[in-house]
């Protein structure tokens, strides 16, 4: 199955994955460590992080170290960037509709 960076990112374990790696590489133990959950958890998590190419695995003799391919969540950066200025723009017009309610309020109160 062909997996894409939505799908990696759709798990909130896998973000925090993604999270921990964006700072420095870590050790599938390493990782593993940090979470609450099972090392085989920890393993498929990392599978998808792996096959969508979000991070990469490598060996360095016994130990396989996990390292964030930053680039490859561009795409996913772009999707949410499009609906960043519609959100900005609902808040800030629901944040001046509770402003005038605020406004009639005190000044029916006076």
């Amino acid at each position: 199955m062909r997996r894409d960076v939505f799908q990696a990112i759709a798990d909130p374990v896998r973000r925090d994955i993604i999270d921990l790696l964006s700072t420095e590489t870590h050790s599938i133990n390493e990782v593993a460590e940090k979470f609450n959950i099972s090392r085989p958890a920890i393993s498929k998590h990392l599978k998808i992080l792996d096959e969508c190419g979000l991070i990469t695995i490598n060996q360095k003799g016994r130990t396989r170290y996990c390292q964030i391919q930053p680039k490859n969540l561009i795409p996913a950066f772009l999707w949410i960037e499009k609906f960043h200025k519609q959100w900005e723009d609902r808040i800030d017009a629901f944040e001046n509709y509770i402003d005038q309610i605020q406004t009639k309020k005190t000044n029916s109160n006076e």
